[in-house]
């Protein structure tokens, strides 16, 4: 599981180094690869290619005709890209990725269970004020519950 928030920086190139911590999960229960798309935020995520194939898996027994189906795989899938981790443990990430979530210079890793978030600075600063404003909402409250419960 993937979890924890790294702060690093992305260069001029596009390369951001994948820290560390999140590389021995990834290397340790998957590959060196990692799929990376547009997130419906203002934020990329990045999945073990694994975990990216399942979700393929899961979307391909949808019809696409099925409401919000088709909408997804445009805003998802058609800008997912492979970004292997290289020698040094850094990601290359793709100038449509970058202009997505707005990837500057100061980035943000956040681990969230199967997936792996990617944000700008000042990205994850504002979702993280949204987070606490609405943390005493009912939803988080019930999945709350939910989990201790199970």
């Amino acid at each position: 599981m993937f979890r924890g928030v790294f702060e690093h920086q992305i260069d001029g190139k596009g390369r951001t180094s994948f820290p560390a911590r999140l590389r021995e999960t990834l290397v340790g229960a998957y590959d060196e690869r990692l799929i990376v798309t547009t997130a419906l935020d203002a934020c990329l995520h990045a999945y073990p290619v694994r975990e990216w194939e399942a979700l393929e898996t899961a979307l391909a027994r949808r019809s696409p005709m099925e409401p919000g189906v088709k909408q997804l795989m445009r805003l998802y899938v058609a800008p997912a890209q492979e970004c292997p981790l290289d020698k040094l443990g850094r990601v290359l990430v793709p100038p449509s990725l970058r202009a997505h979530a707005q990837l500057e210079k100061d980035v943000i890793w956040a681990g969230m269970v199967t997936v792996i978030e990617l944000w700008s600075r000042a990205g994850w600063d504002k979702a993280q004020a949204d987070a606490r404003t609405e943390a005493q909402s009912a939803d988080v409250q019930r999945v709350l519950m939910e989990l201790r419960q199970s």
